[in-house]
């Protein structure tokens, strides 16, 4: 019998990502040092922008994104139910109401039209949350849209929309590391965008995350909110705004900087792993498979999701896929029925049927730089196995 466990993810680190760390830490400077200031201006340089402020997390990157972009106490922000759950919760946590947009199922994300739909309906009064909670017509200040599973959202049509509009536009591009879309890098589309360096993206730091943008003021504010809400006098304890300690370490940034040398060969290796599963599993009648939209220049493959044939039972495909050695995901898990959500706005099932389709239809298998062909053949062949008529 087969034994072997296969993760759903697993940090590519090797000798020279523990070098950095070491030599970083034999520099005797650990915090606020030369490795965060470096590793800031490669990520800058990946997504094509001018700033890169490194942080703690992608949820601190997303939370002062938000603040420095004057998101706050009362606004209304348009955003995606299908995404990790700190798209919407960075949103409650500067004060503003997330309000969601349910997605188009080939692309993943809301579309431009269901996102011009609600506006329209909310500056007419006529949205309200289904608890009965009114949405505010006069607060809409922002869109917070995402690259699902790191490939493009269509960015045009957001920039264009936000403009038309008035809106704020920030990319959640925590996902989305090294792909690029109509000639640019994802995180540079609207005002800011935001990266993640939790083990399973393209690169790691352990923990860790970053703003990138071109705007000079909106770069210095998350300068500020990382640090405590310091301004860059270098006065000694000058707090002049409420900050957060969401710095990044000096031996994070060294294994940040230590992985991101290597990011080119990391995207081709997923790249190889990405279109190895599609060659084994196009064959499988009625399973979907995650496609790079048409304006993708270059997708930097988060994780590998299909959705199952419709009508099979996606939770017990699932267990026996963990039974007989396959790690693997329901992802995403739908933002308005975690919870919190549902009690806090009144959401259920049927609130959003775009996102409903696919969640009862998504997996996730296992999906990393380092993935083995013998391992990739045997998540393929038990996939097989478990979704053949008994």
């Amino acid at each position: 019998m087969d034994t072997r466990r296969i993760p759903l993810s697993s940090a590519q680190i090797v000798d020279d990502d523990v070098a950095a760390v070491v030599r970083a830490l034999r520099s005797g400077r650990v915090a606020m040092g030369p490795e965060i200031r470096g590793f800031e201006e490669e990520l800058a340089a990946v997504a094509g922008v001018r700033h890169a402020v490194a942080c703690s997390s992608g949820t601190a990157a997303l939370h002062m994104a938000l603040l420095a972009l004057g998101v706050g106490e009362g606004d209304v922000v348009l955003t995606t139910p299908f995404s990790f759950v700190a798209s919407s919760n960075v949103i409650l946590m500067v004060g503003a109401v997330p309000v969601f947009v349910d997605i188009d199922p080939g692309t993943l994300c809301p579309s431009p039209e269901e996102l011009r739909r609600t506006i329209g309906a909310l500056r007419r009064g006529e949205l309200s949350f289904p608890n009965g909670e009114r949405v505010a017509p006069h607060r809409l200040k922002a869109l917070l849209l995402v690259d699902v599973f790191g490939l493009p959202a269509p960015w045009d049509q957001y920039e264009a929309l936000a403009r038309e509009e008035g809106l704020v536009l920030l990319e959640d591009s925590c996902e989305a590391l090294g792909s690029r879309a109509f000639g640019r890098g994802c995180g540079s589309f609207g005002r800011a965008g935001a990266f993640a360096f939790y083990p399973n993206k393209q690169i790691t730091t352990g923990e860790g995350g970053a703003v990138v943008t071109d705007d000079d003021e909106v770069a210095a504010l998350c300068r500020s909110y990382a640090n405590q809400g310091r301004d860059d006098s270098g006065a000694w304890l000058a707090h002049v705004r409420l900050g957060y300690n969401y710095r990044m370490s000096e031996l994070t940034a060294a294994l940040g900087r230590s992985q991101i040398s290597r990011l080119p060969a990391i995207l081709e290796r997923r790249r190889q792993v990405a279109a190895r599963y599609g060659a084994l599993l196009k064959d499988i009648e009625g399973l979907r498979l995650p496609e790079s939209p048409p304006w993708c220049d270059r997708a930097s493959w988060f994780v590998y999701v299909v959705l199952l044939p419709e009508g099979a039972p996606r939770d017990e495909v699932l267990r026996l896929l963990s039974r007989h050695g396959v790690e693997n995901r329901a992802y995403f898990t739908p933002i308005p029925l975690q919870p919190f959500y549902a009690h806090r706005f009144g959401y259920r099932r049927g609130d959003f049927p775009e996102m409903d389709r696919v969640c009862d239809r998504v997996a996730a298998l296992p999906f990393y730089t380092d993935l083995s062909p013998e391992d990739q053949d045997h998540v393929v062949e038990t996939l097989r196995h478990v979704l053949r008529p008994a």
